[in-house]
């Protein structure tokens, strides 16, 4: 009985171990991504560059599960309506999953932006933004751009910018608006084992995009 609760122990010790060394992994992927990108992520009130003449703007569901708007999308559009109406962008690049004919992230987005005034002709649609990486690594090898406003979250904009570095783009981030602290504890759980994740993405198994597809440069 005596060896089986050393046993027991030991691998208890060893488990804590584990534990410890993956939240201490964690930590540090975030750390370093905050890190390398914090000065290239901007809040509205601080200017969000207008050095920039394209912008994407990562897609997302207009509704939550619950079946309420969704915050983050509306936050984007909203954001990518304004930087438009005061010329701090010229271009928008909607990027985001359209699996099916009945799910359309870049259409719906498009529909909303001319709604709030932004033309046809100042929008470009991405249909295979599947991720964040597809969509940045879209935006370079199909749409032929190198440099980008990019639009979303401030709690996502580490990770873009980090996989935008990677892919040698010239970018900055503009935080959209979203929901109050109360409903994101859980999705910054998710953002920092994604970014962890990430690693991985770029530098032991090099994914690629689920769909490149030919070059369709942007004309400006």
């Amino acid at each position: 009985m005596q060896k089986l609760i050393k046993k027991l122990v030991l691998w208890w010790w060893r488990l804590l171990a584990l534990v410890a060394l993956g939240l201490l992994v964690l930590l540090a992927t975030n750390a370093w991504f905050v890190a390398k990108t914090a000065d290239r992520a901007m809040h509205p009130d601080q200017g969000c560059s207008d050095a920039y003449e394209v912008a994407l703007v990562f897609g997302t569901s207009q509704y939550l599960r619950s079946g309420r708007s969704n915050p983050h999308y509306y936050g984007r559009i909203n954001l990518a309506a304004q930087l438009y109406h005061k010329g701090k962008v010229q271009h928008l690049l909607l990027s985001g999953d359209n699996r099916t004919q009945y799910y359309n992230e870049p259409g719906r987005m498009q529909q909303d932006l001319l709604e709030r005034g932004v033309p046809e002709e100042a929008m470009t649609l991405d249909h295979a933004g599947f991720s964040t990486f597809d969509s940045l690594k879209r935006s370079r090898n199909v749409f032929e751009l190198n440099r980008l406003l990019l639009i979303t979250q401030d709690y996502h904009l580490p990770r873009a910018l980090f996989i935008a570095d990677s892919l040698q783009l010239d970018t900055q981030g503009c935080a959209a608006r979203g929901p109050e602290w109360s409903g994101m504890r859980r999705l910054w759980v998710r953002e920092v084992a994604a970014r962890l994740r990430t690693l991985g993405d770029l530098y032991i198994w090099h994914r690629e995009p689920r769909i490149l597809g030919d070059p369709e440069p942007i004309s400006l």
